[in-house]
C-alpha cells in the first residue's frame, strides 16, 4: 500500500523568484491643482477624509538655487490623491486649514519639512517611515526598497533627480510623483505594527514629535565645503576661493540656479590656485569652465582682486573653528584619557546598535557623544556621574529614550579613560 502523497512542490535551484507587482494608481491620476476654486474644493476634500494625511514634496535640486516645492502630493483616505502645483498661489492657507491637526506621513521628513513650511504647511503631528525604517533595522530604507520588503510591491523612482521647475509637467512625472504618496498610509500601519511589536513605538513618537521643531542646519562658512579646498594650503588663495564661492553664491541665488551648473568647485579651484589677473588668463586656465565661466568673467576676477587686496589679519584660517572638540584622530595625542573615553564608547556603541538593531546614529547624534565624552563631568562617583552625564546629553537634544541608553555608555567609558593602561615590563 503507498503511503500518502507527497504534495511537497519539489524547488529548481534555478527557478526565480516571483516578480514582484508594480504599485498602480488605484484612483487614477488626478489634474494638478492649478487654481484658487480647485485648490478650495480639494481642502474640503481632504478636511472631510479620515486618518492620517500622506504627503510629500518635489524640488528641483540640482536645477534651482532655492529648495521651494515645485509640486506637493497628497493622499488621505476617502478624499483620493491630489496634486497641488504650489507655485501657482500667493499662499495655500486652505489646504493648511483642512490638514490642521491631522497626522502627516512623510518619507525622509527632514528633506521636505523646510519646503513644505515656507508655503505655509506645517505638521502638528507626523509619522516618518524612512526613520520608522531605521529604528526598525531595515538595512536599507529608501521608499521603494521599504515598499517592496513590507508590502511586496515595486516602485518605480526614475524621475526622481528631474527638473520639477519645468512646465507643464510631463504625465509620467506626475504619475510618478502620485505614486509617492499612494502607499504611504498602508506602510504606516505596516511599520506602526512593527514598532509595537519591537517596544519600539515610544522611541519613534519621541523621535517624531522632535521632528515638529527641525530646521535646516545653517554652515557658519558654507564656502568651505568646496570640493577638493583640502588641496589649497595657502591662506590668501583660501580667500579667494572664500570670494568666488560668495560671487558664485550672488549670482546662483539672484538667477535661481544650482551654484554648481553656473561655475563648478573645480574652476574656483583653479583659479583661487592661479590668481589670474586678466581676463584672458582666467578663461586660458585648464580646469576654468562652466556656463558662467565666461558670461560672470568680471565678478569672478573681481572676486580675485578682492582675495589679493585683503590684509593679512582679514585672511581665513586655514582650518574651519571649532566650538566643539578636536576630529577623533587627535583625541589620544591631545588628551590620552579622552582618547580612552572615546575608543571605549565606539565599542559600546557599536554593541548597543547591534543588540537594539538601531544605527550608532540614530542612538545619538556622533556629535553631541562626543562633546560629551571630551568634557565629560568632573564627579567620578558612578550615581552622579550617570545622571550628570545623562543631563549633559539631554541639554544637547538627546530625547529620553537615546538619554536612557547612552548615559551608562558615557559613564562607563568616562570611567574607563580613567585607568591608565597596562605597560608590559621589560624583559
Amino acid at each position: 500500500m503507498s503511503g500518502p502523497e507527497d504534495t511537497t512542490e519539489s524547488k529548481d535551484p534555478e527557478e526565480k523568484p516571483a516578480p514582484v507587482p508594480l504599485l498602480t494608481l488605484r484612483d487614477g491620476l488626478p489634474g494638478v491643482i492649478e487654481r484658487t476654486p480647485d485648490l478650495e474644493a480639494v481642502a474640503e476634500q481632504f478636511a472631510a477624509g479620515s486618518g492620517p494625511v500622506a504627503i510629500d514634496a518635489e524640488r528641483a535640486s540640482g536645477y534651482r538655487y532655492s529648495s521651494r516645492a515645485y509640486l506637493i502630493q497628497l493622499r488621505r483616505e476617502g478624499a483620493g490623491t491630489a496634486l497641488v502645483d504650489p507655485t501657482a498661489f500667493d499662499d495655500l492657507a486652505p489646504l493648511a486649514e483642512a490638514l490642521d491637526g491631522v497626522e502627516w506621513i512623510l518619507h525622509a521628513a527632514t528633506q521636505d519639512l523646510a519646503c513644505l513650511a515656507e508655503v505655509g504647511l506645517r505638521p502638528s503631528s507626523l509619522f516618518d517611515t524612512e526613520l520608522a525604517g531605521r529604528l526598525l533595522g531595515y538595512p536599507r530604507v529608501g521608499l521603494a526598497t521599504l515598499v517592496e520588503t513590507a508590502l511586496g510591491h515595486h516602485l518605480r523612482k526614475e524621475h526622481s533627480a528631474a527638473d520639477w521647475s519645468k512646465r507643464p509637467l510631463p504625465e509620467s512625472w506626475l504619475e510618478y510623483a502620485a505614486l509617492d504618496v499612494e502607499p504611504l498610509g498602508e506602510l504606516r500601519e505596516a511599520m506602526a505594527t512593527e514598532l509595537v511589536e519591537s517596544g519600539k513605538d515610544e522611541w519613534a513618537r519621541q523621535e517624531f514629535e522632535h521632528l515638529l521643531d527641525f530646521t535646516p542646519t545653517q554652515r557658519a562658512e558654507p564656502w568651505r565645503r568646496t570640493s577638493q579646498v583640502h588641496k589649497i594650503r595657502n591662506r590668501r588663495a583660501l580667500a579667494a576661493v572664500r570670494a568666488l564661492w560668495g560671487a558664485r553664491d550672488r549670482i546662483a541665488a539672484e538667477r535661481d540656479i544650482t551654484p554648481g551648473r553656473i561655475l563648478p568647485d573645480s574652476a574656483i579651484i583653479a583659479a583661487a590656485t592661479a590668481m589670474p589677473s586678466s581676463r584672458r588668463a582666467l578663461l586660458g586656465l585648464k580646469d576654468f569652465n562652466g556656463r558662467g565661466a565666461s558670461r560672470h568673467a568680471t565678478a569672478w576676477l573681481e572676486a580675485i582682486q578682492e582675495a589679493r587686496d585683503l590684509d593679512e589679519a582679514d585672511l581665513p584660517r586655514r582650518a574651519a573653528r571649532h566650538d566643539g572638540p578636536p576630529p577623533p584622530r587627535a583625541w589620544a595625542d591631545k588628551d590620552p584619557r579622552a582618547g580612552r573615553r572615546l575608543a571605549h564608547s565606539k565599542q559600546a556603541m557599536a554593541d548597543l546598535s547591534e543588540a537594539l538593531h538601531v544605527p550608532v546614529e540614530n542612538l545619538v547624534t556622533p556629535d553631541s557623544l562626543r562633546r560629551v565624552l571630551w568634557t565629560p563631568p568632573a564627579t567620578r562617583d558612578p550615581e552622579p556621574l550617570l545622571s550628570d552625564a545623562a543631563g549633559m546629553l539631554s541639554d544637547l537634544g538627546a530625547r529620553p529614550w537615546q538619554v536612557e541608553l547612552v548615559a551608562p555608555v558615557v559613564r562607563d567609558a568616562t570611567l574607563a579613560g580613567d585607568q591608565e593602561p597596562d605597560v608590559p615590563e621589560a624583559d
